[in-house]
C-alpha cells in the first residue's frame, strides 16, 4: 500500500497519455471535393474519389488511424485527378474548337 500512496502521480501521469495515444485527430475525408469534382469534372475518378472519402470515417471510428490517413490521401488525390482531366479536357475543346475555326 505504501508504493500506491507513495507514487500517486505516476498513474495519473499514464492514464491522459494512453487517452493521447488512442486519440488522434480524424483526417479530412475530403468528401465535398470528391462530390464537387464527380460533378462537375470527370465522372469516373470523382467516383473513386467519393469511395476513398466515404471509408474515413469508419476507418478512423475502427481505430485503423494509417488506413484512415491512406484513404485520406487517396480520396483527395483521386478529386485533384478528376479536377485536373476536366480542365485538360476543356483546354484541348478549346484548342480543337480554335483551329476548326480558322
Amino acid at each position: 500500500m505504501d508504493n500506491q500512496n507513495q507514487f500517486p502521480d505516476q498513474q495519473s501521469h499514464q492514464q491522459p497519455n494512453d487517452a493521447q495515444e488512442e486519440r488522434r485527430p480524424k483526417p479530412n475525408s475530403h468528401l465535398d471535393l470528391a462530390i464537387l469534382s464527380t460533378l462537375f469534372c470527370c465522372l469516373p475518378l470523382g467516383i473513386v474519389s467519393i469511395v476513398y472519402a466515404a471509408k474515413v470515417d469508419g476507418l478512423y471510428n475502427a481505430g485503423d488511424y494509417a488506413a484512415a490517413e491512406e484513404a485520406s490521401n487517396k480520396a483527395k488525390k483521386f478529386a485533384e485527378w478528376s479536377a485536373s482531366a476536366a480542365i485538360i479536357g476543356l483546354l484541348l475543346y478549346l484548342l480543337i474548337a480554335f483551329l476548326f475555326s480558322l
